[in-house]
């Protein structure tokens, strides 16, 4: 039997973190690992939670979000 407090629903994950689950995987696997590192955890969870598990509740509670970073481009001097 699942434990709904260790589930996240996929759908309510899609809409905290954009309509790419492309995306949504990035965004979990850099959390766990900083959380993996030793970061501070941002939701009330169970030591022994696994720390993916922790990211996803994260992105789905709206307290981890992805920031875009815009590229300068350089221009060639002549």
């Amino acid at each position: 039997m699942l434990d709904m407090k260790k589930t996240v629903p996929f759908e309510r994950l899609l809409e905290k973190a954009g309509p790419s689950k492309y995306k949504l995987v990035i965004l979990a696997a850099r959390r766990a690992l900083e959380l993996s590192e030793g970061s501070p955890r941002l939701v009330d969870a169970d030591q022994k939670t696994k720390p993916s598990i922790v990211a996803l509740r994260e992105i789905a509670d709206g307290k981890v979000f992805y920031k875009i970073k815009k590229q300068v481009k350089e221009s060639k001097s002549k």
